[in-house]
């Protein structure tokens, strides 16, 4: 999926509509063609709210509410969520860049042609959501947490992951070379599918070996 860099680039910018400061949002909202720039959202709660050929600039978000809330053809930059609940959403076509993500709940989400590019993603729940075209480029993913995830062609190009868990995940076409670091510390053996270096894998051995209860001495 080819990414914006900038705002002027996105094919809607010219039907963009700035949303007002101090402007709360709503259950059910409708923000298509919608740009939040620089706003603070703090423990509003969003359910089903639509984002749709959106963007999103400078935003911080904290304790916010998005469960099944929809993000479609939508461009964030320079985000900073803290305690978000994007539960059950459901996220095509979203490129995610220079943000910073910590404590964010999106378990049995669904994303599909999805970028996070330049990103800090602190404890990222991904409990039992479905993944397809991911991409997380050049980020800092510290425990993650894929445990029970379905994962296609998701690939991690420059990214560290740290104490990641990918406990009864299933894998397709999934793909961790290029990854600067891989530490898993959960599910290294539920990763059948997977594609890794060499490097990698002697990484993976400590975690393969105590999974599969082997003693290493």
């Amino acid at each position: 999926m080819g990414v914006a860099l900038s705002l002027s680039e996105l094919p809607y910018a010219a039907f963009l509509q700035v949303h007002p400061d101090g402007e709360a949002l709503e259950p059910d909202g409708n923000y298509t063609e919608v740009h939040f720039d620089a706003v603070e959202f703090a423990g509003d709660e969003a359910t089903s709210a639509k984002f749709i050929e959106a963007a999103l600039t400078g935003v911080t978000m904290a304790e916010v509410g998005l469960e099944r809330a929809r993000f479609s053809d939508v461009w964030l930059s320079r985000n900073r969520w803290v305690g978000v609940r994007v539960v059950d959403g459901e996220w095509l076509d979203v490129a995610v860049l220079d943000s910073s993500f910590a404590g964010v709940q999106a378990y049995s989400s669904r994303l599909r042609r999805v970028t996070f590019r330049g990103c800090k993603i602190d404890t990222l729940n991904l409990r039992g959501a479905t993944l397809v075209d991911v991409v997380f480029e050049d980020c800092e993913l510290n425990e993650l947490d894929c445990a029970g995830a379905s994962l296609t062609n998701v690939t991690f190009p420059g990214s560290a992951l740290r104490n990641a868990r990918f406990s009864q995940v299933k894998c397709k076409k999934v793909d961790f070379r290029g990854a600067r670091e891989l530490d898993v510390a959960d599910g290294a053996d539920s990763l059948r599918g997977a594609i890794v270096d060499e490097r990698q894998l002697m990484e993976l051995g400590p975690a393969l070996a105590a999974a599969l209860g082997i003693l290493v001495k």
